[in-house]
């Protein structure tokens, strides 16, 4: 007689800023044979991954590997192991995820500054490059692409100016690897973290880093050799040495070298899931996937301006990968986000802070990113509106969808 059910999940229409359906090959390759963590087999497929990593990255950095663990796992490792306590940190806000970098470099100990922008739109670099010249920041963290408003940051520039004044960049691109240009090299970005669970449709679980020889040279003035594990000089006791041993750079380094000095254990079938994404991502090719990602978003688009709504935020700034619409007065909208789930299996996302209730987020994003998916959604949030005693034009949404791709 079973004490439980067997296991057995909705299936689901995932249009959310993340997590989005992760593509089946990925799923496949989770349920692969386990291999020890320093198989050979498994450190080549190790290797291969950090070759992967550099091509999504644009970079040449010698070091590209997943931190284990969710996306925000990445943050807070490149924060704790890049900012010492007492360094002056500058952190431009634009939304929710640029306080959670606030939040972290205070944890860090370090003297915080920050600048802030109206939710809905972006900094102007300039802004951003004035206020470097004011505050003389060790360390600018900034976020790329802030899901919780729907905006894409502009970079371009603001690694030179930290270069001039001997400051680090952090950029936080956990929603924008994969699915819009992230020139880590080219735009002079010093730590970058991206994300699984988003654009790449892997599941959540690991958080892609990357980072260049300026910030390795930090990383490595605070080494420290785990104690049970030194064999000679393991990094003085009394450095400032990174506030974390899951987190510290340092370390995670270290295993990911020639070296293997264990760290922890590696997370084997996720690794295997990130491998087969980035596998996929660039067997579709950077350039493919970036102009996919337009285009369903110019269908969304033409369906929900073809229905009436008002789309949320500077247009200018806009992510492609997520889409921001204000909730219609009268319309409560948590209704209707539970009718698109529970009569069309539809998921899509509310947003936080000062847009609690004020907005509705879909996402196209990976795997989710695809035509027909687009069509279902216009439909149900159309159907689900009208049942709700919105006045819609009826049926011109999923047809302004429809002339979009007609047009491919």
């Amino acid at each position: 007689m079973k004490r439980f059910e067997d296991l057995s999940p909705s299936l689901r229409c995932i249009m959310t800023p993340g997590p989005v359906e992760v593509d089946p090959r990925v799923l496949r390759a989770m349920s692969f044979p386990v291999l020890g963590q320093f198989d050979p087999e498994f450190t080549d497929i190790m290797n291969e991954t950090m070759g992967m990593l550099r091509e999504l990255f644009a970079t040449s950095n010698q070091w590209a590997y997943p931190v284990d663990g969710t996306s925000r796992s990445g943050i807070e490792a490149a924060m704790v192991s890049l900012i010492s306590p007492g360094d002056r940190v500058l952190i431009p806000i634009y939304g929710r995820f640029g306080h959670l970098l606030h939040e972290i470099a205070e944890r860090c100990g370090a003297e915080v500054h920050t600048i802030e922008k109206t939710w809905g739109t972006v900094f102007d670099q300039e802004e951003i490059i004035a206020e470097m010249r004011r505050v003389k920041p060790d360390v600018v963290a900034m976020v790329h692409g802030e899901t919780s408003t729907g905006r894409l940051q502009p970079l371009e520039g603001i690694g030179q100016a930290c270069r001039e004044m001997d400051a680090l960049l952090i950029v936080d691109a956990v929603a924008t690897i994969g699915g819009v240009p992230v020139e880590t090299d080219a735009w002079q970005l010093d730590a970058v973290i991206g994300g699984t669970q988003k654009c790449l449709s892997v599941p959540s679980g690991m958080a892609p880093v990357t980072y260049n020889k300026r910030a390795e040279d930090k990383i490595m003035s605070r080494k420290r050799v785990e104690r049970g594990l030194r064999t000679g000089d393991g990094g003085a006791d009394d450095i400032i040495a990174v506030r974390s041993n899951y987190f510290d750079l340092g370390m995670l380094q270290d295993y990911w070298s020639p070296l293997r000095l264990n760290h922890h254990t590696e997370m084997t079938s996720m690794l295997y899931a990130l491998r087969e994404g980035l596998r996929l991502v660039l067997e579709e090719g950077l350039e493919a996937r970036f102009a996919r990602h337009r285009l369903h978003e110019r269908a969304l688009v033409a369906g929900l301006e073809g229905m009436g709504l008002q789309l949320y935020g500077d247009p200018g700034c806009k992510m492609p990968m997520v889409t921001c619409i204000t909730i219609p007065d009268g319309v409560d909208g948590e209704s209707v986000r539970s009718m698109l789930l529970d009569s069309f299996g539809i998921e899509i996302a509310s947003s936080f802070g000062p847009l609690k209730g004020k907005i509705w987020r879909i996402g196209t994003m990976g795997f989710s990113c695809r035509g027909n998916n687009v069509l279902r959604v216009l439909g149900a949030l159309e159907a689900a509106l009208l049942r709700h005693g919105c006045k819609l034009p009826a049926g011109l949404g999923v047809q302004a969808a429809l002339d979009i791709y007609e047009r491919v």
